[in-house]
């Protein structure tokens, strides 16, 4: 609900084909509920040392709730460009707006999810030290932590796409 009581009205994603092709814009309960290829942002957070800003996830969370997140980010909502979304989500999680650095894009396909998560991500870095103001719905609690102690966490306690991002950034 908005602060008028009415419902808000549902948030509307990018629908792509497997070549990152948009074809169509769906409510996002649609768009994960059917399994459709999505666009998202990550974005690596960094401090000038070097370690990755790890951030806990929200037990209300549709998708890996209570899990870690080694990269900020989210799907991309229409008419957004993924810089755009990036620069949207590090400031509604995270409460910054550093300069970014591209980095590249991958394609991300969970089969093991029950939940299809299929997308084609664009990866961000960027260098903050803080203060975060972490939003409460998304996020509860940010840590940084070396690369190598960020991978070496349960992989049964990150979120499987972001551990892929970081892997792939290492490389």
């Amino acid at each position: 609900m908005n602060v008028t009581g009415e419902a808000n009205p549902p948030e509307i994603v990018t629908v792509i084909d497997l070549a990152d092709n948009v074809v169509d814009a769906l409510p996002r309960s649609v768009v994960k509920g059917r399994g459709f290829t999505y666009r998202v942002t990550y974005i690596l957070v960094f401090n000038q040392a070097g370690e990755i800003l790890v951030q806990g996830r929200s037990d209300t969370k549709d998708w890996s709730p209570g899990l870690y997140d080694l990269a900020a980010g989210g799907i991309i909502q229409q008419g957004e460009s993924y810089e755009l979304s990036a620069r949207r989500e590090l400031e509604e999680e995270l409460g910054i707006s550093p300069p970014l650095t591209g980095q590249f894009d991958l394609f991300y396909d969970d089969l093991k999810s029950p939940v299809r998560n299929r997308n084609w991500g664009r990866v961000f870095s960027c260098v903050h030290e803080g203060p975060f103001r972490l939003q409460p719905e998304e996020v509860v609690s940010a840590e940084f932590m070396s690369v190598d102690s960020a991978l070496a966490l349960d992989p049964d306690r990150v979120t499987p796409d972001t551990r892929q991002v970081l892997i792939a950034y290492r490389m």
